[in-house]
């Protein structure tokens, strides 16, 4: 099995590539397999946060690009920032793990916060999608949030 025991420079070139969705990324110890179908085990510092576009590595030399996995998910858009706060604050106050965007917001689907927005008279689009959470929510702030994410253009 392969050990990743390190966090790399995002323009290392990859060798290869881990899909995982956030349950995954914010674990330190994980036993999971490659894209390719190598079985890889994660031993990384506690407190990180795994991103997509983020590099891990060996001692070897090996390269692995961390993949957000495609998982079902809410997004919300409104073009109106008061209001899109007033829906971050209310997911907020349920400790809800929020992707924050300009124009929207996604938390991992729950038809039950769904329909509490749409009451509110908001739109409530239910996708698969990346999702890449404020490290807050997490409780760990290792790397930056990301505002650039190209597989989810349709939805700005």
């Amino acid at each position: 099995m392969i050990e990743l025991t390190q966090l790399l420079d995002k323009n290392t070139k990859a060798d290869g590539r881990l899909t995982l969705p956030i349950e995954q990324r914010v674990r330190s110890r994980l036993r999971v397999k490659l894209d390719d179908g190598r079985d890889v085990g994660l031993f990384l510092p506690r407190g990180n946060l795994l991103r997509g576009g983020d590099r891990l590595g060996n001692d070897d030399g090996l390269v692995i690009e961390i993949v957000a996995a495609a998982e079902t998910v809410s997004t919300l858009q409104c073009n109106d920032s008061t209001l899109l706060a007033r829906a971050a604050y209310h997911l907020g106050n349920r400790h809800i793990p929020l992707q924050i965007e300009q124009g929207w917001l996604r938390y991992q689907h729950d038809h039950v916060l769904d329909d509490m927005l749409q009451q509110m008279g908001f739109e409530v689009i239910v996708e698969q999608a990346p999702f890449e959470p404020e490290a807050g929510a997490y409780k760990q702030a290792a790397h930056g949030h990301h505002h650039s994410h190209s597989h989810e253009s349709d939805h700005r």
